[in-house]
This record gives structure tokens, sequence and C-alpha cells, in this order.
């Protein structure tokens, strides 16, 4: 594609008249281009742009940042937007252009880098049945212990998998995996259930299940594909909280941090302390009370995708998830409580690339070692 195609593409997207191939043709140069080349001004209606994004949410590097205005329709960015330091790219109601970075308008760009710090990543300590811990992230693939009734192993793309010896008659044998701030990690049970944890979360496993149930206890998040089998229930015990399922796919976020217990569905149902959800319900669960409420439940399980995911998400929320991942203290100095997130942000970036685009809202971040000062 040449500058004059891509102009008259441009064009097209500012009269809202773009097809959805021209769109995919955009996306496509754009991907191959953005390197080495980019739009002049000249080429861009910024008046119409300007006037778009003070009626509408904006979006910038995946991220839409909230305003009382009516909600527009979203227009996927593409995921390395952010990692390109020199262009700023936004994408509202069909307009988008680029502008450097460093002109700015509001001039609020400007966080330091000096003292970035890195995503999390996977980290665990496994726990054995005689105490003996195994730190996960540094061992070798290959088989790391032999319990009672399973092998364990770490494979190749990073997953902790129990396999099954023959069962014997003795009482079962407890391990428990615990990933710190800063961390995540897949382990597969010794019935075919795939687990991944969240940061600063653990879970408490026999090596074998034996009995009537297949019951473990998670502390933090968890997104759970539980193989299925009718004749033995799987249950996961939380601070009170106890679901049992046949065999279905669903994320419980139980820190203690936050307000509610959410239990979120995907597929099958889950029973939540007696109550039956379906797939996009949520349940929350806070002292006695148990509320039932429709959700999208991808949202709910975006962090293991990789993703940070708010939907008007309250600034303190959307900080204590940056929090966990990012391992660091964060602060508040001045009211922004009222500030609300929309939109979604790639969890492999800095934290300065994160607070980047944060700072486009009406606030201002800034990191001194291992905390986050929040101010407006």
């Amino acid at each position: 594609m040449n500058r004059q195609q891509a102009k008259e593409l441009v064009q097209r997207y500012n009269q809202g008249l773009a097809t959805a191939e021209e769109r995919d043709l955009l996306e496509n140069w754009y991907l191959h281009k953005s390197d080495s080349l980019s739009l002049e001004e000249d080429e861009i209606d910024f008046n119409r742009v300007d006037a778009t994004l003070r009626l509408a949410t904006f979006t910038y590097a995946g991220l839409k940042l909230h305003s009382d205005a009516p909600q527009i329709k979203r227009i996927k960015l593409w995921p390395r937007i952010a990692a390109v330091a020199s262009i700023v790219v936004v994408l509202a109601a069909g307009l988008f252009y680029y502008a450097n970075t460093t002109n700015s308008r509001s001039g609020r760009l400007n966080l330091s880098t000096s003292n970035d710090i890195a995503p999390g990543s996977n980290k665990a300590v496994l726990t054995l049945a005689d105490g003996k811990q195994l730190i996960l992230t540094g061992a070798k693939n290959g088989a790391l212990a032999n319990e009672q009734d399973a092998r364990i192993k770490k494979t190749a793309d990073g997953q902790l998998v129990y396999e099954g010896t023959t069962e014997t008659q003795a009482a079962a044998l407890y391990n428990t995996i615990t990933t710190p701030r800063g961390g995540q990690y897949t382990i597969m049970l010794s019935d075919g259930t795939k687990v991944i944890l969240n940061a600063a979360s653990s879970l408490k496993y026999p090596t074998a299940f034996k009995g009537k149930d297949r019951t473990v206890t998670l502390t933090g998040e968890g997104y759970f594909e539980v193989a299925h089998n009718k004749a033995k229930p799987f249950k996961v015990i939380n601070n009170g909280q106890t679901v049992e399922v046949l065999g279905t796919h669903f994320n419980i976020n139980s820190y203690t941090d936050e307000p509610n217990i959410k239990t979120t569905l995907l597929e099958g149902s889950v029973n939540v302390n007696g109550t039956l959800i379906k797939p996009n319900q949520q349940a929350l669960v806070g002292g006695s009370q148990l509320i039932v409420k429709e959700v999208n439940a991808a949202d709910a399980v975006a962090w293991k995708d990789g993703v940070f995911k708010f939907d008007h998400t309250d600034m303190k929320t959307s900080m204590r998830q940056i929090a966990r991942w990012y391992d660091v203290e964060v602060v508040y100095e001045g009211n922004v409580e009222n500030e609300q997130f929309y939109g979604k942000i790639d969890r492999s970036y800095t934290l300065s690339e994160v607070l980047k685009v944060l700072e486009l809202s009406n606030v201002h971040f800034k990191i001194e070692g291992k905390k986050i000062i929040v101010s407006p």
C-alpha cells in the first residue's frame, strides 16, 4: 500500500465509510509499515477527531478511558501499538490518527522509565507432602518428584503435571503450589483438571483424588477447567465458600483485599454455597450474602490470556490488579475515587508502559522504587 492509498483509507475512516475489508487492509498495512512510516498531520482531520474525543470515550493502546458521554462502538487495536514509543494511536468512532508523544497537547506522558518494573511471569513454589519446597521457576523440565500415588513433572511449556500411578489404600498426600506477587503458574492435577493460578495465590490438593469427591483449597485467584467425572464431584473451598461442579470452566477471585469472592462461570454449571449459576453469570459472596448477576465471563478470565480487562472498573480495583502483577505498593495522594477505566492492556507491558496509558485519564503516576504514587 502506498501513502496515497493509506490517506484515502484514513479519509474513509474519518467519514465512517470504511468497509470491514478496508479496515483489515489498513491494519495489515500498519503492522508492516509502522516501524518506518507514519502519516503526516495534514492527512488527518484533527478537528473532527478532537470533537469526537470530547464527546465520547477514547482508546489508546487498547484502553478506553471512560467519560460520561454515550459509549461508542469499540474498534480493535493492535497489541504492538503501546510498544511503539514514538507514536500515539487513537481510534474512536471510526477515526484514528498518529501524533508524536513529545508533542502531546496534554504534555502528560512524561513518566520516567529509569526505574521501570518488568511484568510478572511464570513463578511458583511447590510444597510437597513432607514439607520439602521446590522452586519451579528455575527447575529443569522433566521429572521433579515422586509422591505416593503420582509422578510430578515440569513440561517444556512451563506447566506442572501430575501423572497417576497405581492408587494405594493409604491416606491421601497433599501438595501446595504457591505463586508470589508478580507470578502465575499452570498445573494439571492427577484427574486431568487444569488450574491456572494468578499472582499471590495458592492451591492445596491431593496428589491423587480418593474417596467420593475431588476437593481442593484455593486462596487468591484461579481459573479451573475441571475434568468431567460424574461419580466424583469437584469442590473448591476458599474463604468459607464452597464451589461444587462435575466438569466445567470457571474462575474464582477470592483475594482477601477484594470486597467479595467472585465466581464466574464460562461453561457448564456450578453450585456456589447451594446456589446454581449458569454460563456468563457471576456469584458474589460477601459475608452471609450471595448475589448472582449477568456478566461477560470472558472479562473475568482475561488475566489468564495475558490481558488487564477493565469494564468501568474503579481506580482502586484496577490498581490492585496492577500491584499484584508488578509486585508493587500503591499510595494515593488526593482524590481519585471517581476515576473508572474501560478497555484492556497487555500484561506483557512494563509498568511504565501501562501507567502511561492510564495517565491519559485524569490521574498521574510516579514510580518510586517498588511504589506507585497516584495523584489527580
